[in-house]
């Protein structure tokens, strides 16, 4: 029975965690296909690529690869203003840093769409809920208590400040 060590301190038994070890019987490895595979790359393509899908929305393509793969995902087409950024992370290289930054802030900017598009239609979105606060209060209760001492800090900080500013302003 072997055992490892965590971070904490606390041993665990590694028989009883699933998969662990996979790897470590070289009659079972599970790089074997590439392993063995011939030198010569025309025997190693023995396979049918699927049927191509055929997308009905703009698809963002990366500008490293020439041909979409055969499995899109089409739920989500890019639109609005998160849309546009994506399009311009996209004439990036995905070597380029500034690519995963612009659809990093895509993706916050799609998020305040999506509440600006909630409240639009009438709907008041649970934000709490849609960020997980139930899972976060269950395991790691002290987190969300320092997030939420910080938070209130800082609100009362900028009212008081910018309440600050408004008297100084009405007396000039």
């Amino acid at each position: 029975m072997s055992s490892s060590k965590l971070k904490t301190g606390h041993q665990i038994d590694a028989s009883a965690v699933l998969g662990w070890g996979v790897d470590s019987d070289s009659e079972n490895d599970p790089t074997y296909p590439l392993r063995d595979s011939p030198a010569d790359p025309s025997k190693r393509l023995d396979w049918v690529r699927p049927t191509r899908q055929v997308p009905n929305v703009e698809i963002l393509r990366s500008i490293e690869y020439n041909q979409l793969p055969a499995v899109v995902g089409t739920s989500v087409p890019p639109s609005g203003l998160s849309g546009v950024i994506r399009r311009s992370a996209f004439r990036r290289s995905e070597s380029d840093w500034v690519h995963w930054l612009m659809l990093l802030g895509a993706d916050r900017v799609n998020m305040v769409e999506g509440v600006v598009q909630d409240l639009g239609q009438g709907r008041i979105p649970n934000i709490l809920a849609e960020r997980g606060i139930r899972s976060a209060w269950q395991h790691e209760r002290q987190k969300v208590v320092t997030k939420a001492v910080v938070v209130a800090g800082l609100s009362v900080l900028a009212i008081a400040l910018l309440s600050r500013r408004a008297k100084s302003r009405r007396r000039t």
